[in-house]
């Protein structure tokens, strides 16, 4: 009856407020119609105000989940989608065959499924989208966890403000309590809870016991929640027999908080045969406990927390001042609890529940009671586990200072050695704090987040994220849920931009007088140059790069750096700051970028490194750099670098006796060890290939027995190609290398009759190289037919323009139409149909044609798993002595790469880099300007230096009459 009294106010209700919204409408604008009054989800009436112009359509989209493997929810699900659909809205789904809900329900439900969703006005999400996917202007909602100015999303933060996008935060939607309307709460305690069974299973056993939990599996290997309950009531089942070890003892598990959380873990605990016990009682049933269920008990604020000065708890006074206050959980609670499921988050300031110094206390060993033997031990101490499902990185458990993952749920705090290891085998507490525990369970998950989330929906739809904040009529809770609006942080929120400032002033207290290196780039050659500086306690490194997970794994392998995201080019303001921090820059970025660092290192009057050339653009800054008093170092790598090197270490010794050099010949080459050179270009590649490619259509410049040779750029130079037989069992070839006669002057040998400089390849390079070159596929030409705005082309397709017929072609015939522009050259077609480039895979979106080929040529030519790279430079460097004999120099040196460790060509770059920058930080290089490695001062040091990294060359001499 009470039922049937409340749906019929209800509806009355509704209809009332039906009526009115009808007369409503006479009073507003021409062609403005409220598009819905009022909704009914799960049970309650929601109003909207909302508004909007017939002509125009409001869009909503749902991008796809791809920051994370596991990530396999929505924000909403296809029945929320059906919804809005019947409401008149469009909406947009990202494709994903990750979802866990089929894309054919979300069309079923009316979505419409499209890649593209540029239109929309509101684009929701769960996780972050990376910086890449942004759209400008746009409103955004998701979890972006950046309110406490967390470190690793202020990269996100920085772009979302740059494209003045309106950021909703799902976090951040609270009702007048503070209380949060949109979460998925309930279903992380639902899967924590299951993992942590499974859990205590493993760890139960790895101690000796076989226990019912070991029936239980972690929470995704279920379809549903159902599925779990059973094998969590088959387990309790068993326990409820007596079948529970009796050395375990009572098993007692405590709940923080009364949140959805920590209801969620409860549901799932109930499936157990449990009884719960007031706190003040867990001490009794932990050592009396009936072994036939387990006990739990659920921990409110009151249980634990006293005031300092007198132990009484004031709850009023407690929010006025938490710093006043301790907790007594490590004392009156965790001594008696098997299993800690915390559901808390923590707030600086406050009491944490457990700190370091509990969990030693926590984990002295129990004596062995007279009954224990080896096959029946006792536990070593009470508290076995804990399942941190805030994820509260250093919050209410203190030594949590790592979430662990789906893929590796479990790892041991050892608190003697406060250290944690991936197992659930040794001593310690066994962790979970996994941090996208709904995950685990997607589908109930989706549908429980988008009924809270659905409600809101429309408010956020139905503005433009350009539109002035201002101009919004927001409720409450999405109001106060913007953290940023048109380029800036909210009122709320610029408290983020000053906890950013405190923090990074912090970080550089906290480094006192260390020295303070800026690292740009995190790619293959940047791991010799962190290993060689981190060795120096005295010196820490900040890496800043686009490359999120590279700047992670740095981060995680070396204690004293630290890592920035973000892209150097496009933040530049951001770069500025960083570079002033710092005493000196290492550039390991693309050589047409380093004028723009340098710049960058002139205003703040800053140290500068780069590995690659001296160019024309950075010796315009020449005067700049003397004028700021700072040290530019460049060359400093392999070619340019050590080549420098050792040809300035022969050359000074010949002067020294009087001796004058007649001839000089430097060749150099990366290439991939013998055993690894399996493909028709004898070539792979561990970067972009893009400069190799063009590098082969350049002009060149040498000196030949007097005469100066000029190779015209356009292919020429792979007619000038000469066999190198001075390591036979290499079967190498090199060719000319840019302008080599520019060397006499800073190398001092202008009485040389032979100037040449050469790239070193394996014999067949060339020749297959020159095939692309005839079919016009070195081309760097603007291309517009492959940029991304276009329809994408196929390899096939593109290869008929280029030899002059009509798409679509035979494969046959367009074989011998590009056999024949070969001029009939098998070995050139093998390669150009080992790449695929005859086939039907479509071309990469370029600028460029020889753009698209090298991003395909990353593709097919990486070094696979176990391969190694090789590097291979020659000098023959001919005197003349003052006796008028003659004597030939070679100077071989030969590097291969780690199958497990750095290539060939990071070391011989990353090691030579890293040891004129300590040389700089160190005082040994004072020069003030543009410096090369050409002064003994600057070579002999690290060429001595190289040698101790497994840089290695060798010399000989041959003495002609």
């Amino acid at each position: 009856m009470l039922k049937e009294t409340r749906t019929f106010a209800q509806t009355m209700f509704a209809a009332y407020i039906y009526m009115y919204y009808f007369t409503t409408l006479s009073l507003l604008p021409s062609g403005f119609t409220m598009l819905r009054a009022f909704s009914h989800t799960n049970g309650r009436c929601v109003f909207h105000h909302a508004k909007c112009w017939h002509h125009r359509k409001s869009v909503l989209a749902i991008r796809r989940e791809d920051v994370n493997a596991w990530e396999r929810r929505a924000p909403l699900a296809p029945k929320h989608v059906k919804e809005l659909a019947q409401m008149g809205y469009k909406v947009l789904v990202q494709p994903s065959n990750r979802r866990a809900i089929h894309e054919k329900d979300y069309v079923k439900a009316g979505g419409i499924i499209q890649e593209d969703i540029s239109e929309a006005s509101l684009i929701v999400g769960v996780k972050r989208p990376p910086e890449d996917k942004l759209i400008p202007k746009k409103n955004y909602a998701f979890f972006s966890h950046t309110i406490k100015a967390q470190e690793a999303n202020m990269p996100l933060l920085d772009e979302i403000l740059r494209q003045e996008i309106r950021l909703f935060d799902y976090e951040k939607m609270v009702d007048h309590k503070g209380m949060r309307v949109v979460a998925f709460g309930k279903w992380a305690g639902v899967a924590g809870m299951i993992n942590i069974l499974h859990g205590l299973g493993l760890r139960f056993l790895a101690l000796g016991h076989h226990t019912p939990f070991m029936h239980i599996g972690m929470a995704h290997n279920y379809r549903n929640s159902s599925q779990a309950v059973q094998a969590v009531r088959d387990a309790g089942y068993e326990i409820s027999l007596g079948l529970m070890p009796k050395s375990v003892g009572p098993l007692t598990f405590v709940f923080t908080g009364t949140g959805n959380v920590s209801k969620g873990a409860q549901e799932m605990f109930n499936a157990l045969p449990c009884e719960f016990v007031e706190p003040h009682e867990l001490k009794e049933v932990s050592r009396s406990g009936d072994l036939r269920k387990v006990y739990g008990t659920v921990l409110s604020r009151h249980h634990h927390l006293v005031r300092k000065s007198d132990g009484v708890y004031d709850p009023v006074d407690y929010d006025k001042h938490p710093e006043l206050y301790t907790s007594r959980f490590n004392i009156d609670i965790a001594p008696y609890t098997t299993c800690l499921i915390n559901g808390i988050y923590w707030e600086q300031h406050t009491p944490r529940l457990l700190s370091r110094q509990d969990a030693q206390k926590l984990l002295v060993p129990i004596r062995s009671a007279a009954g224990a033997t080896d096959g029946c031990p006792e536990l070593p101490h009470k508290l076995m586990a804990i399942c941190d499902i805030s994820a509260d990185t250093g919050g209410s458990i203190e030594f949590m200072t790592e979430c662990t993952t789906i893929d590796s749920p479990f790892c041991m705090y050892d608190a003697d050695q406060h250290i944690i290891h991936d197992s659930v085998e040794g001593s310690g507490i066994l962790m979970c704090s996994i941090d996208n525990l709904p995950a685990q369970l997607p589908i109930e998950s989706t549908e429980y987040f988008g009924d809270m989330l659905f409600p809101y929906i429309e408010e956020m739809l139905l503005s433009e994220g350009s539109d002035p904040l201002e101009s919004q009529k927001y409720s409450p809770v999405v109001r106060d849920a913007v953290i940023a609006s048109n380029g800036s942080l909210t009122a709320k929120y610029e408290y983020i931009q000053k906890l950013r400032e405190s923090r990074e002033h912090a970080q550089w207290l906290k480094m006192g007088n260390k020295k303070r290196v800026l690292l740009l780039g995190s790619g293959y050659v940047s791991g010799p140059v962190l290993e060689y500086l981190s060795r120096d306690s005295n010196v820490h490194i900040t890496v800043a790069s686009v490359m999120k997970e590279q700047l992670e794994q740095l981060k995680k392998k070396y204690s004293n750096v630290t890592s920035v995201h973000m892209d150097v080019i496009k933040d530049e303001e951001k770069l500025s700051s960083l570079v002033k921090k710092h005493d000196l820059v290492i550039s390991l970025l693309p050589y047409t970028v380093h004028p723009f660092v340098a710049k960058k290192c002139i205003d703040n009057k800053v140290n500068l490194v780069t590995a690659s050339y001296l160019t024309p653009a950075m010796k315009e800054l020449q005067e700049s750099v003397e004028a700021a008093g700072i040290t530019v170092i460049s060359e400093m790598g392999l070619d340019p670098g050590l080549d420098h090197m050792l040809a300035m270490e022969c050359i000074d010794k010949a002067k020294e006796v009087g001796a004058t050099v007649v001839s000089y010949t430097s060749f150099c080459g990366g290439l991939p060890a013998p055993e690894n050179s399996d493909n028709p270009l004898r070539y792979k590649f561990s970067w972009s290939p893009q400069g190799v490619l063009l590098n082969t259509v350049q002009s060149a410049t040498y000196l030949k027995n007097g005469e100066i040779i000029n190779i015209p750029a356009g292919g020429a130079l792979l007619d000038s190609v000469t066999p190198m037989d001075f390591f036979p069992g290499l079967n190498l070839e090199g060719f000319p290398n840019r302008d080599s006669t520019k060397y006499a002057e800073p190398y001092g040998i202008q009485t040389a009759h032979t100037l040449l400089r050469g790239t070193l390849r394996y014999k067949g390079y060339s020749k297959t190289m020159g095939g692309f070159v005839k079919l016009g596929l070195i081309n760097p030409d603007p291309y517009p037919l492959l940029r991304s705005s276009t329809p994408p082309l196929t390899w096939k397709e593109l290869m008929c323009k280029l030899v002059g017929i009509k798409p679509p072609a035979e494969y046959q015939v367009l074989k011998e139409a590009v056999f024949s522009k070969l001029e009939k050259d098998k070995n050139q077609l093998e390669a150009v149909e080992w790449l695929g480039l005859l086939g039907d895979e479509p071309v990469p979106a370029a600028d460029s044609i020889v753009g698209a080929l090298a991003k395909h040529m990353e593709i097919k030519l990486p070094f696979g798993t176990g391969e190694r790279d090789m590097i291979v430079m020659r000098n023959e460097i001919g005197l003349r002595h003052p006796s008028g004999h003659l004597e030939d120099k070679f100077i071989n040196l030969v590097v291969y790469g780690d199958n497990k460790g750095y290539s060939a060509m990071a070391k011989t770059v990353g090691y030579p880099t890293a040891i004129a920058a300590k040389m700089v930080l160190d005082g040994e290089i004072v020069a003030k300007g543009m410096v090369t490695p050409l002064t003994k001062k600057v070579y002999g040091p690290i060429l001595e230096r190289v040698r101790a990294e497994g840089i290695v060359y060798s010399t000989h001499s041959v003495i002609k009459q």
